[in-house]
């Protein structure tokens, strides 16, 4: 072996016991991916339809631009333009194949005296990258105790020892728990990490799937340029596109232009395809109309599994974003176990030691009786289903 060894990340390794118990994929007809962090790729009730087809030419089957083609840097900086007033170029913007390449490269790049500050409970590949990239953490409380809402001195973080700065990385809202902050609490979380020796990395996967308005981070930045904050983005949830691997980094012009340096060597840009596709996915009207559609539709989907999962027996604890139920299984049972019995339904959902970002490699975690269900890829017509399903196994 010359390679280092690591295991997958968290959603794949229940993917692959899924397959090993059922031989099918998770999100195979007939299957219930409960595990899966992905929308509906389909046209939602009142929202717009899904486009079906792309258009190329003989330029489009060229290399790609190191951090974006123009058209599709120019629809991002409009769109954050216009709904947060943001004041960005595009030479702030950064086109990634996916959310999670982005997350890699910021992280990979962080200088070598720079403590990672983190919640403990959050989205599972951070943990994977930041143990891949030896980095050192500072976690902040996340759990049961304060319902995983950490208080805003919480995150009054001194740097290590033998490091001088610190780097702030957040999923809002948050994955797993879906709890967000939002308005005042996030322009003081932006302003706390603004600062010549600070810095954050906000992820917004999740960005319009907060009850009422989207939000975002760069409604509260004075200035990108003036800081070391990075405001992840793309297409995979809401635009319901994961399959076109498109994700964007908003920074400063520095931060950026080492962005398209590392493409230049590490990634030779973007497909041009996928992004002519998520191009006139941000059309104006387009996307406004699926900021709105894809908020409510999914704040009914929260509400109703919400009562559901409540009623067969789960301990919630879920904040008012994402798309999913975040919550306590009863009787001492964990989410590894109660993942064997779904199996036989196949359905599964995600266990919380996966979320858990101060897990050992071996040994209990703190997050063992919890699970994170998705309702993301469900359709309005499965609930019964479901319900019918979680009874069953909830009364083993």
């Amino acid at each position: 072996m010359i390679l280092t060894t690591f295991p997958p990340m968290g959603v794949y390794e229940t993917l692959f016991k899924f397959a090993d118990a059922t031989n099918k994929y998770m999100g195979d007809p007939g299957t219930h991916p409960w595990a899966q962090g992905y929308p509906l790729t389909s046209q939602i009730p009142g929202g717009p339809p899904m486009p079906t087809s792309v258009t190329l030419g003989p330029l489009d089957l060229k290399y790609p631009k190191a951090t974006g083609e123009q058209p599709m840097l120019e629809a991002i900086v409009n769109y954050y333009n216009e709904f947060y007033d943001a004041g960005i170029t595009t030479d702030n913007v950064a086109v990634f194949a996916g959310g999670r390449p982005a997350i890699f490269a910021t992280l990979a790049f962080l200088l070598e005296d720079t403590t990672v500050a983190l919640e403990e409970t959050e989205y599972t590949p951070y943990y994977d990258v930041l143990n891949v990239l030896n980095r050192k953490v500072h976690l902040i409380q996340s759990n049961a105790e304060n319902r995983f809402t950490p208080a805003p001195d919480q995150y009054d973080i001194d740097p290590l020892d033998g490091t001088s700065a610190t780097f702030l990385v957040k999923s809002n809202p948050c994955n797993p728990t879906g709890v967000t902050l939002k308005g005042e609490a996030l322009r003081a979380l932006v302003q706390k990490f603004s600062g010549a020796k600070q810095g954050a990395l906000i992820d917004e996967a999740y960005e319009f799937f907060g009850d009422g308005e989207p939000e975002s981070a760069m409604r509260y930045i004075d200035n990108i340029d003036d800081t070391n904050l990075f405001v992840i983005g793309a297409a995979t949830k809401g635009l319901q596109a994961p399959g076109l691997r498109i994700g964007w980094a908003i920074a400063s012009k520095e931060h950026i232009e080492i962005f398209r340096n590392y493409s230049s060597f590490g990634m030779g840009g973007v497909s041009r395809a996928s992004q002519l596709m998520a191009t006139e996915m941000l059309e104006p009207t387009r996307v406004a109309w699926a900021r709105k559609s894809i908020c409510e539709f999914y704040a009914m989907q929260r509400e109703r599994y919400g009562k559901g999962l409540a009623e067969a027996g789960l301990e919630l604890f879920t904040g008012g974003g994402g798309f999913y139920h975040w919550g306590r299984l009863p009787g001492g049972l964990t989410g590894d176990e109660f993942n064997e019995r779904l199996f036989k339904h196949e359905a599964g959902i995600l266990p919380g030691r996966l979320c858990d970002m101060a897990r050992a490699a071996e040994g209990p975690s703190q997050l063992d009786p919890f699970i994170r269900f998705s309702f993301g890829p469900l359709a309005a017509e499965s609930f019964d289903e479901d319900m019918d399903i979680l009874s069953k196994v909830f009364a083993n």
